[in-house]
């Protein structure tokens, strides 16, 4: 059943069939790091603290790989064609988004700028990508 049919058949129910229909826009989860609609083209942009930037296609996205450690996290994506490895801390709660396809930015920050004490947030401090 399409929706705009099902929303005429709820007004319909409710005796009203000539009300508008006034569809409300989906909220993101975190602003804009996160896709918010499923069915769009998902892309995964990686910003470093020089302002270079790339995009990769989720769609090109073909294995992903978290090693933890002692010190740094390191989390290998394989898109077709090129790897990438992303290194810093509390990468485990990246992966757990990067499973469904959530982020669309990942920025890496100057290391000076990593927190002296430890903080439960995620800290990208290097992006490789390699051939």
């Amino acid at each position: 059943m399409s929706q705009d049919l099902k929303l005429r058949f709820d007004q319909m129910r409710n005796n009203n069939p000539a009300k508008p229909v006034v569809e409300k826009p989906a909220e993101p989860e975190e602003g804009n790091r996160l896709s918010h609609a499923y069915g769009n083209i998902r892309n995964l942009r990686l910003v470093w603290p020089d302002g270079h930037q790339s995009f990769f296609n989720y769609a090109y996205l073909i294995r992903a790989d978290f090693s933890p450690g002692d010190d740094l996290n390191i989390i290998h994506l394989g898109f077709s064609g090129q790897d990438i490895k992303i290194k810093g801390y509390g990468l485990e709660e990246l992966f757990e988004k990067l499973v469904d396809h959530l982020p669309r930015t990942i920025a890496a920050i100057d290391p000076r700028y990593i927190p002296v004490e430890p903080v439960n947030e995620i800290i990208v401090t290097d992006i490789v990508i390699q051939e």
